[in-house]
């Protein structure tokens, strides 16, 4: 697993569009904030997280440029 972007989600509806979105991806997704490593498919994981801050997002390297295409709306850009 490599980190790809980081990513900001700032509602409840991002948070529920960004869970749907990576449940279908076959592969494993992870979100790194600190010294936590959260599944990105739990919806419980992610609301235990300081969403006040840019979360790491990390996948194997191959899956990176379709995932990045899913989650275009919630990329940190800052």
């Amino acid at each position: 697993m490599k980190t790809v972007c980081q990513i900001m989600l700032q509602t409840v509806n991002e948070v529920k569009d960004f869970v749907n979105t990576v449940n279908q991806c076959a592969y494993d997704v992870d979100l790194l904030s600190g010294r936590y490593v959260i599944d990105a498919k739990s919806l419980m994981g992610i609301f235990s997280l300081d969403l006040t801050k840019p979360i790491d997002l990390a996948t194997d390297p191959e899956n990176a440029d379709d995932l990045l295409s899913k989650i275009g709306f919630c990329v940190y850009k800052g």
